[in-house]
């Protein structure tokens, strides 16, 4: 833990909702351990079950149960995708967390990780440290994030699949999204948003298996002027894959729905800044 510490601390100072420290998984009084989810036994039914509750009151409708399991898988991805991408952006570090060594609590925010093993660059202070695996250039560091990524992902998409109805394409085509907009957002909260949109671009270029697609930032129109030409701070993306959201609050969609027209997204995520 001691190799992405630093960066967890960094993302709870900007995004206190959200607390990632270092300890074996527990269990009990909440946690649930992300092999639970990848079992798909008790521990994962509870977990949709427990969405399903908090989604329906004062929505328009109750969750069907594929889309109180997307929620789920939502809820859990964009956080755990974080472990990987924030330590990344801050300090170069991409931590390797099988499902065994992740938990978390949703009612907290909380998240428990047993870093074993982290891969860096050559000239990072951090690979003296225990565990830790050089990458040649940064582009052999993205793999890294790529495979550590995939490597967590994979069996939790096995032990939530029977729940959904989305084949293989859509699913990996979600956790693009969640690894894309996670740090995104995040980037923000640095003040680092610009960056945060070339380095996805460069992680997610598109055609890279198993991501579909890629991050897909496009230069945003504004109302009163021409496009910049160039992805930044002010990008717009479409999302690959749709929450579902707006089948219990139709009202509500997401800035980057994909059932949005092009200047809703741009026009909204402007009201929403």
């Amino acid at each position: 833990m001691l190799a992405t510490s630093a960066s967890y601390a960094r993302l709870s100072a900007v995004f206190p909702q959200l607390r990632i420290t270092a300890a074996p998984p527990p269990s009990g009084a909440g946690w649930i351990g992300a092999g639970e989810l990848a079992a798909g036994g008790a521990a994962l039914e509870a977990f949709v079950t427990q969405t399903t509750a908090e989604l329906a009151p004062g929505r328009d409708r109750p969750p069907r149960p594929d889309v109180a399991a997307t929620l789920a898988l939502h809820r859990y991805l964009w956080p755990a995708c974080l472990l990987f991408t924030v330590p990344w952006f801050l300090h170069g570090r991409v931590p390797r967390l099988p499902v065994e060594d992740v938990a978390f609590q949703p009612a907290s925010g909380r998240i428990t990780v047993r870093t074993r093993s982290f891969s860096c660059l050559p000239g990072d202070p951090g690979a003296a440290l225990p565990g830790a695996r050089t990458a040649d250039h940064p582009a052999a560091l993205r793999d890294e994030l790529r495979a550590a990524v995939a490597e967590h992902v994979a069996p939790v998409l096995a032990g939530f699949g029977p729940l959904l109805r989305r084949g293989r394409h859509a699913l990996w085509g979600m956790v693009t999204d969640e690894i894309t907009e996670g740090l995104w957002y995040v980037g923000r909260l640095f003040d680092q948003e610009e960056r945060a949109v070339t380095e996805l671009a460069a992680l997610l270029p598109g055609g890279i298996h198993p991501f579909p697609g890629g991050a897909g930032f496009q230069p945003a129109t504004a109302v009163d002027g021409p496009s910049t030409g160039t992805p930044c701070a002010s990008s717009s993306r479409t999302r690959l894959t749709c929450c579902l959201y707006y089948t219990i609050s139709p009202a509500d969609t997401c800035t980057t729905c994909p059932r949005r027209r092009v200047a809703d997204r741009i026009d909204r995520r402007a009201s929403v800044a």
